[in-house]
C-alpha cells in the first residue's frame, strides 16, 4: 500500500476515533490499515537496534514482537487519542521500545546456560544480552532529544521514510525534516561522542 495512502486511512481511523463512534471496532481498523508500516518498524528496530535478541534462547521473529505491540497498542488505546498519524506511529514506535527493553531485561536475568554435552567447554558468559549497556545509553538518548528533532530520527533512521515521506506526515517541507534530523544526529553525537570506537586509543 502507498505510503501517502496509508497515511490517509490511518488520518480517517484517527479522526473518526475522536468523534461518538465505538472506539474498539474503530481501533481494530485502523491497527489493521497501519499493519504494514508497523511490521516495517517492528523489523528495523528488531534487527537494527536488538540483534541479540533474534538468536537463542528467545529467537524472536517480527510477527511475535509486533503481535506483542499490537496487544499493547489495543490497551493503550482504550484511553489514548492521538490525533494525527504523526502521533499514532510516535506512540507505536514508543511501545516497540518499551517491549524490546523489558525483553532484554528479561534475557539479562536469565543465568547463562551451561551445555557441557559432547565434551563442550562453556562459552565465556556474554556482555551482549539482548541491548548492551552503550546499547541502552543510545535508546535513552534518542529518547531524551527534543520532540521535532526525536520524531524526524524516528521516521527516517528508524522508519525508513524519504525526507518527502516524513515531511507529508509532519506537514513540513523536506529540508525542514533533513534540518531537524541533522541537528538530532548532532545532539547524539555530542551525548555519545565517548562511544566513537575512532576516539578509543
Amino acid at each position: 500500500m502507498p505510503e501517502e495512502k496509508t497515511s490517509a486511512i490511518v488520518q480517517r481511523c484517527l479522526d473518526e476515533l475522536t468523534g461518538k463512534a465505538p472506539a474498539q471496532p474503530v481501533v481494530r481498523l485502523l491497527l489493521d490499515r497501519a499493519f504494514l508500516r508497523l511490521q516495517r518498524l517492528c523489523t528495523t528496530l528488531l534487527y537494527h537496534d536488538y540483534p541479540r535478541l533474534t538468536h537463542p534462547p528467545l529467537n524472536l521473529q517480527t510477527d511475535e514482537l509486533l503481535s506483542a505491540v499490537v496487544e499493547r497498542l489495543l490497551k493503550a488505546l482504550r484511553e489514548a487519542r492521538p490525533r494525527t498519524v504523526r502521533e499514532f506511529f510516535a506512540l507505536a514506535g514508543q511501545h516497540m521500545r518499551w517491549e524490546l527493553n523489558d525483553l532484554a531485561r528479561r534475557l539479562d536475568k536469565q543465568p547463562a546456560a551451561v551445555q557441557l554435552c559432547e565434551g563442550q567447554v562453556p562459552a565465556p558468559a556474554s556482555t551482549e544480552s539482548g541491548l548492551s549497556s552503550e546499547g541502552r545509553r543510545m535508546l535513552e538518548a534518542i529518547d531524551s532529544l527534543p520532540a521535532d528533532e526525536r520524531e524526524a530520527f524516528d521516521l527516517v533512521r528508524i522508519q525508513g521514510l524519504t525526507y518527502a515521506e516524513a515531511a507529508e506526515l509532519l506537514d513540513v517541507v523536506p529540508k525542514t525534516v533533513q534540518r531537524r534530523l541533522d541537528r538530532s544526529l548532532r545532539l547524539l553525537t555530542e551525548r555519545l561522542g565517548d562511544l566513537d570506537p575512532t576516539e578509543k586509543g
